[in-house]
């Protein structure tokens, strides 16, 4: 199996702790962390082989203020690309946030400053999103004279609905605090965002990997499929995961009246 030390990365940094939690660095900071053609392809490369690590939560995170401006517009300028090009550039985007949003491995965004424009389309395809006060979140795409190509039509539409999307795209709209909480954009608005993703994907990590990827993988899977076969597969998926013997302990201490019950903080 390759190792994640194998890897050539340069705009990517990752450590791995001793719990399996995995700590993904955007490093560019100079850049605003911007996504340029070589970072796609690092991303591609990493979350590709994340699943087969063993690894059981990933933070995704940035150096310097800023999470993500979205898309290396002086690249984009520089190369002059052709419409073929360009679509080919999408559909790497498309590839590595796939790969994120279906590899069934909880990836937490902790988010800081910009997460625009193809920054928000990083940051949907992470499955937990925590903000802190700095960061603000827009899709300025119409100002500039560009359409989105990195799955906001898919994610961000589903996070905030179709209008919402439309305005943010026509207006400029940036949402921040609360507001971003209130209509999707982020589950989360702590002081400390990286302290709080990673108690988040510590949680998770203490999960059956099983049922962890059944959650982040399935679910994606199914919100794809008409309702009838979403709920065949809801149902394959749970006579899978619900009789794994990971679960029989757990299922014990539940029926023995030891395990933790749900109760509000």
């Amino acid at each position: 199996m390759q190792a994640i030390d194998d890897l050539d990365l340069k705009n990517l940094r990752v450590t791995v702790d001793d719990a399996g939690i995995a700590t993904v660095s955007l490093n560019r900071p100079a850049k605003r962390n911007a996504l340029d053609a070589a970072t796609v392809e690092e991303m591609v490369a990493l979350f590709g082989l994340l699943p087969r690590t063993g690894v059981r939560a990933v933070v995704l995170r940035a150096e310097g203020p800023h999470f993500c401006a979205g898309l290396d517009l002086v690249e984009h300028h520089r190369e002059d690309r052709t419409p073929a090009e360009f679509m080919h550039i999408c559909l790497r985007w498309h590839e590595a946030f796939n790969k994120m949003e279906y590899g069934g491995i909880p990836i937490i965004a902790a988010l800081k400053g910009a997460v625009v424009g193809g920054g928000l389309e990083l940051a949907s395809a992470a499955h937990v999103r925590v903000a802190d006060a700095s960061t603000y979140f827009a899709l300025p795409e119409g100002q500039r004279g560009l359409f989105t190509g990195g799955g906001a039509t898919i994610r961000v539409a589903d996070l905030v609905g179709k209008a919402r999307m439309i305005d943010m795209m026509l207006t400029g709209r940036v949402y921040k605090g609360d507001e971003a909480v209130a209509v999707g954009l982020c589950q989360y608005l702590v002081e400390d965002s990286e302290a709080k993703a990673l108690d988040l994907a510590r949680a998770a990590a203490e999960n059956p990997p099983l049922s962890n990827f059944a959650i982040c993988s399935a679910i994606s899977h199914m919100q794809n499929m008409s309702a009838l076969d979403a709920a065949y597969a809801e149902a394959v998926v749970a006579g899978i995961v619900n009789t794994q013997p990971a679960s029989r302990g757990r299922l014990e201490a539940f029926a023995n009246k030891t395990a933790a019950r749900v109760r509000p903080e």
